[in-house]
């Protein structure tokens, strides 16, 4: 039988030292020693394994591919950002503030598939006792009599419950109260969350179940605990939006059975979480005249084009230091664009206060979105409003030129299906057929575009 001890290892160079000190000994390195239980092999374990038959290397044109085998949940969203459906014997891992609707999402999507697939589920919760799972799918309206629940922190106990269980889906709500005896440290420390976590990935992979992990973010939005965790699992979802707006983004981060950056769209209504089949008609807001300051873009998330409107505000600064405030965007790429545009097209903004925002809550960091900020500060700082039909996408460089981007023709048909009738672009994206409706102006030069704005 193997042989658990329990020793000290460093997060910086992985050193392992057998009690803990405050400086590694090996890089010098301090408050880097975390705890971690390490199993010693004994002999029978040794020649035992080296009676097993050793690994083959083979070609991939010897590897018959498998059909990975995903199961609806039940919640179109959901299926878009995990590429398609659960995998079986995956592990995926869902972030986000609190009350932002993960556990409200995962007790809809069990419902879901207890109603359309059949299959086993459990949700084990460390966090709230059963009645407050209770109370919260009563409140939902979801039918409870399918709806298996344990209230359980203790590793070993949840494994020797699922053994008798053998649900095919579960979910550990959250890792960081989850806790196992091999380790001393309290529960939520990184050697807890490192161990448990790799446990319940072996587990998922021995038994081909599905193992969906909750977990906590830092102030910064970071998934709290070993940055190890989003390794060991296949798929890392985020939860995004205003806790007290309306409207959620899940966005795919890490998926090892689809395409990363995958956006959902949900509404927070009094029964839950409702599909937002359209997000484009949200993100854009409804102007009564025309607005100074306001441009549409199409950006892309995964394979979704979505029409978002950005915002920008230019005003004289009041201080020693102009402010720069971005909200949705990087704020280091908006200090590079607004010297481009002085050095290419004259136009100073040193003395002003510059404030964007991306309506919605959306998060763009795609360089696409070069040219709507630029066109929404110059008609904010000449006090002049663009066509509410104008749609913009374009990446600005050093030298300014307005390059392409990916995915131009699927943008400016997403601009035509709301009704968009004028579209700035960059020259390489303009369509090689014309399309109907549309007003298409190619620009290769920042120059070409400050020189000649469309006026409202």
């Amino acid at each position: 039988m193997t042989r658990v001890k329990i020793r000290f290892q460093c997060n910086n160079c992985g050193a392992i030292s057998p009690k803990w000190t405050g400086q590694c000994p090996e890089c010098q390195a301090w408050n880097s020693l975390t705890e971690t239980a390490i199993e010693k092999e004994s002999k029978s374990d040794r020649i035992k394994l080296h009676q097993q038959t050793p690994a083959q290397v083979k070609t991939l044109d010897q590897i018959e591919p498998g059909e990975q085998v995903r199961t609806l949940s039940g919640i179109s969203e959901l299926d878009r950002v995990l590429g398609g459906g659960i995998v079986g014997g995956s592990v995926i891992l869902i972030g986000g503030d609190p009350g932002i609707g993960k556990s409200t999402l995962l007790l809809q999507m069990f419902a879901a598939l207890n109603e359309k697939s059949g299959l086993k589920t459990l949700y084990i919760s460390g966090e709230e006792s059963i009645e407050q799972i209770g109370m919260r799918a009563r409140r939902l309206d979801l039918q409870l009599e399918k709806l298996r629940t344990l209230t359980e922190n203790h590793l070993e106990q949840i494994f020797s419950i699922i053994a008798v269980e053998k649900p095919q889906i579960m979910v550990i709500d959250s890792i960081q109260t989850v806790y196992t005896e091999l380790l001393q440290s309290a529960p939520g420390s990184v050697a807890q969350i490192r161990e448990c976590a790799a446990q319940l990935v072996r587990f998922a992979k021995l038994t081909n179940t599905t193992v969906i992990l909750v977990g906590h973010v830092t102030k910064e939005g970071t998934l709290a605990g070993p940055r190890v965790l989003e390794h060991m699992v296949d798929t890392v979802l985020y939860f995004e939006g205003d806790t007290g707006g309306r409207y959620r983004v899940i966005r795919a981060v890490k998926n090892r059975f689809g395409a990363v950056n995958e956006l959902g769209v949900f509404a927070m209504t009094d029964r839950g979480l409702r599909e937002v089949n359209n997000p484009s008609a949200i993100f854009l807001s409804r102007h009564e005249g025309n607005v100074a300051g306001s441009v549409v873009m199409v950006t892309r998330e995964g394979t979704r084009p979505l029409l978002v409107e950005v915002q920008a505000l230019v005003d004289n600064a009041h201080g020693h230091q102009p402010k720069r405030v971005t909200v949705g965007l990087e704020q280091n790429r908006l200090a590079m664009l607004l010297a481009v545009m002085h050095r290419h097209s004259g136009i100073i903004t040193y003395d002003q206060d510059i404030f964007i925002n991306v309506v919605g809550g959306v998060r763009i960091s795609e360089t696409g979105a070069d040219l709507p900020i630029l066109l929404a500060i110059l008609s904010s700082l000449k006090d002049q409003p663009l066509p509410r039909d104008l749609v913009v996408f374009g990446e600005v460089g050093l030298a300014g030129e307005v390059r392409p981007i990916q995915g131009g023709a699927e943008r400016l048909n997403e601009a035509v299906k709301h009704g968009f009738k004028q579209a700035i672009i960059p020259k390489a994206n303009l369509p090689k057929q014309a399309i109907e409706g549309l007003k298409i102006t190619a620009v290769s030069r920042l120059a070409e575009v400050m020189d000649n704005i469309p006026v409202a």
